[in-house]
């Protein structure tokens, strides 16, 4: 963390023992995002006037870079909240699902998507559903019926004219197109 966790106790005298589980759970935050600027940890006793009995509250305000996570957990709607370790557990799993969102978010901050591709279909098997698809690189592509849009397997022809797009991975045959469409038939 690039600042120390700064714990505050409201209505409440401090605990040593308390101190050194948040710490410890916020430096695990850290798997999850780093880096943190900081985190604030704000724990505040039971309303030891209230008819639902003591239950403790948790605010946690985290910042890391562009972001920040504010997680605010108070009673009265969970009992187990009367001990004060189950409020901080509960709080600090709640951070760590906002920290993994903002982390997911931000490693797929920009979606590559593959363009179409020309091809012509070299093998078509009728029968069995499937053909192959060969483009200007040569290679060999696999297309099933479900694969070709608006139902135009039965349009096909060896040597029509495909836009295409591979399916990321490979098959069992190599190269897999993830949709075919038809475009036009080559002229002989």
């Amino acid at each position: 963390m690039q600042q120390p966790v700064r714990i505050t106790f409201k209505e409440m005298e401090p605990s040593d023992a308390v101190e050194t589980w948040v710490e410890t759970h916020a430096a695990k935050l850290e798997k999850f995002y780093n880096p943190i600027v900081h985190c604030n940890v704000v724990i505040s006793a039971p309303d030891r006037h209230s008819n639902h009995g003591g239950l403790y509250g948790v605010h946690i305000d985290i910042t890391v870079p562009g972001h920040e996570i504010v997680v605010s957990h108070q009673g009265p709607k969970d009992h187990a909240h009367e001990d004060v370790y189950v409020a901080l557990r509960d709080a600090f799993r709640a951070a760590r699902r906002q920290l993994q969102d903002v982390a997911r978010k931000q490693r797929r901050q920009v979606k590559h998507h593959e363009l179409p591709q020309h091809a012509r279909v070299t093998k078509l098997y009728l029968a069995e559903d499937y053909g192959f698809l060969e483009g200007h690189d040569e290679v060999e592509v696999y297309f099933h019926r479900n694969a070709v849009l608006r139902r135009a397997f039965d349009d096909l022809h060896i040597g029509s004219l495909v836009r295409y797009v591979t399916a990321e991975g490979e098959g069992e045959t190599g190269p897999q197109a993830s949709t075919v469409e038809l475009i036009g038939e080559v002229e002989s």
